[in-house]
């Protein structure tokens, strides 16, 4: 598991170029790509974003590029034929003004007297293989991944604590569930009888004096009442499906392949809807406190989440 948070720097030098790539990478939903430093080649820029794109699954990238190609390295260069055309014909245009003969700054500032010799160019291939740009890149994100596996490894404990913290709230809640349908049944019991004294103390006495009868309860009626609630609050389906996500999310933490922070979002999602159902669901005080601490440590896990790859 990666983090995606990560710097790299690498550095390459091919002949008389050089070049110096950094890549910074923070948080994003997706890749999001941006290339700095100046224009390049249309095929060597191709080539970078793939190579980002293979080693980088998504985060917010930003890979800035300095370049010096072999050209700007020697900068302007003097033609002395051109100077001394230019001179010449300075000097004359002196002489027969019949001023002093001209500085030689003021010819070399003359357009044409100062020269860039014209890049070749170069095809595909020669830009690919002569541009120190690739291997400094294939540096930087070596050293980046490294960076990333560093964090990664450090969110993986945090993320095990939150998941551990998930799996002892379930366990509550699981325990605590066993006892709701009896709780129910008590409960319901104890209403039923309450009613029925107050049934009896306000129905009118019989004429002759006779006691006053007592309501008749019918037992199966009661027993279908309580296997209704009993079934309206059993949550033995969302208790196996929470165990089932927190397992996979243990096994993504473990996993030793890249990109599982999409899949660790949607189990952080499904938890939290399991969680949700089971509050709504709940009969039981004991079970809403816990299903609270629940929601609390599910928070942190999914902040953490974000800073998956």
């Amino acid at each position: 598991m990666r983090s995606m948070t990560g710097y790299g720097r690498g550095a390459a030098e091919i002949k008389d170029a050089r070049a110096t790539v950094e890549v910074r990478t923070v948080n994003h939903r997706f890749l999001d790509l941006k290339l700095r430093g100046g224009a390049l080649p249309a095929v060597l820029e191709e080539a970078v974003t793939a190579r980002v794109r293979g080693s980088i699954e998504r985060g917010s990238v930003i890979v800035s590029i300095h370049h010096v190609r072999a050209g700007e390295l020697t900068g302007p260069r003097l033609d002395e034929a051109a100077a001394a055309r230019v001179y010449q014909q300075l000097a004359a245009l002196a002489r027969k003004l019949g001023t002093d003969a001209p500085q030689l700054a003021l010819a070399i500032q003359q357009p044409g007297v100062m020269v860039l010799d014209e890049p070749v160019v170069a095809d595909d291939r020669d830009i690919l293989a002569e541009s120190p740009v690739l291997p400094a890149l294939d540096a930087a994100l070596a050293q980046l991944a490294g960076m990333r596996l560093a964090e990664g490894a450090a969110l993986a404990i945090e993320l095990h604590q939150r998941l551990d913290e998930l799996s002892t709230v379930r366990t509550q809640v699981a325990t605590l569930a066993a006892t709701v349908p009896g709780a129910v049944a008590k409960r319901l019991h104890e209403r039923v009888a309450k009613l029925l004294a107050q049934t009896a103390e306000l129905a009118p006495a019989p004429a002759d004096g006779s006691p006053r009868p007592a309501p008749v309860l019918d037992p199966a009626r009661l027993a279908q009442e309580i296997a209704l609630l009993a079934d309206r609050s059993d949550i033995t389906e969302e208790l196996v499906r929470l165990a089932s996500h927190l397992d996979q999310c243990r096994a993504l933490v473990d996993s030793t392949t890249a990109g599982v922070g999409r899949r660790l979002d949607f189990l952080v999602q499904e938890l939290g809807r399991e969680l949700n159902t089971i509050g709504s669901k709940s009969a039981a005080a004991e079970i809403t406190t816990a299903i609270v601490s629940g929601k609390a440590a599910l928070e942190k896990l999914r902040e953490q989440v974000q800073n998956v790859e």
